[in-house]
Parts: C-alpha cells; structure tokens; sequence
C-alpha cells in the first residue's frame, strides 16, 4: 500500500498542446503518453475544444470541481457529467468535443489499452469509516478532501492517491466531513 502525494505529481503538456495534465500514477512506470498501459491523470479544462485521441485505449471521465462539462462523442447526443453524477466511460480514440457548464472544471482521468487492461471507476461518499480491499491487478483510490487512512498518523491531503496492490491488506478511511473516494480498479485484460 502506498500513499502517492498529490504535491509529487507529474506536469505534462496536454497531448494535443491545448493544456496542461497532472499524471498521478503511469504503468509501465515511466511510460509516455504514446506507450503506457494504463494511466490516470488530473487536468483543468479551462474552455470547450477537442480532446486529445489515444488510439487503442479506453477512457473514462469524472468531474472533481466545477460545475461540469458536457461531451459529444462520435457526434452522438452529448452528455452532461457533473459532480457526482456517474463516471463517463468512452473510447479515447472516438473524437470527442467538449463544453463547459458554467466555467473551468478539474477531471479525473482514467485509461487503459485496450487488449492489456481493463479498468472500472466508482465514487463512494465517505463520512465516517470506508473500507476497501485491493482487487484486481491495482487499485487506486483518488480522495476529494482531507481524511486518514488506517488510523490518524496517515493523513491525506485533497487529491492524494492510495495505491493497493494484491497482498495488501484493507485500507480502511475515515473522514470526519464528506469527502468523495474515486476507486479505480484496473485489471489484466482476460480473452
């Protein structure tokens, strides 16, 4: 189990140049934008445009802050992901418009190669005591405000990331306000 702080993470160019990504974990690590597996990213999306493709991979979106972002994909009827509502999954390699609703929005970002992983991204409101067991081939848990993993000396600050791996134990949160967990489970991909 690790705890990756969000003080630590990587700044990068947006793949297509229009913005700026925040990587938190990459696999294989050190992978770039062209060759990873899986990856999960934070960006600010600071005004409607197109976003990046990623040939082969598999995407999915949720909203940290801000109002929200509508997206057309494939020219399909848009969808409106705001806070709260259920993480968008689509084809990275689809082309995919997006607007603002009502301002700038920082996302959470998940992807996976298509044929080498899978993922599946869920939110769970936490005030109290959560716990989660590793499952899959990783799990990551993204937090959206302050609470303590496995007791008070392990504080997190907003927007860090645990890492589980098979063989670690239950983590267990505790928040004493509501804060919301991403819990990302990426998994080999099976035939």
């Amino acid at each position: 189990m690790r705890i990756l702080r969000s003080v630590d993470y990587k700044r990068m160019p947006w793949k297509n140049g229009s913005g700026q990504t925040t990587e938190i974990a990459v696999f294989p690590p050190g992978a770039t934008v062209n060759d990873f597996d899986w990856r999960i990213s934070m960006a600010t999306v600071g005004e409607d445009g197109p976003f990046s493709i990623f040939p082969g991979v598999d995407r999915t979106l949720s909203v940290l802050s801000g109002e929200g972002i509508e997206l057309t994909i494939s020219e399909k009827p848009s969808i409106a992901l705001v806070r709260g509502s259920e993480p968008c999954r689509f084809a990275a390699d689809a082309p995919t418009g997006a607007r603002l609703i009502g301002g700038p929005i920082t996302d959470l970002n998940v992807m996976t190669r298509r044929g080498r992983f899978t993922h599946k991204v869920t939110h769970r409101i936490c005030q109290g005591q959560v716990q989660l067991t590793p499952g899959g081939a990783v799990s990551l848990v993204v937090t959206t405000d302050r609470c303590r993993l496995n007791g008070k000396s392990n504080a997190l600050a907003p927007l860090d990331t645990v890492l589980l791996e098979p063989g670690d134990g239950t983590a267990t949160f505790h928040s004493d306000s509501m804060t919301t967990l991403f819990v990302i489970r990426i998994e080999t991909f099976a035939l």
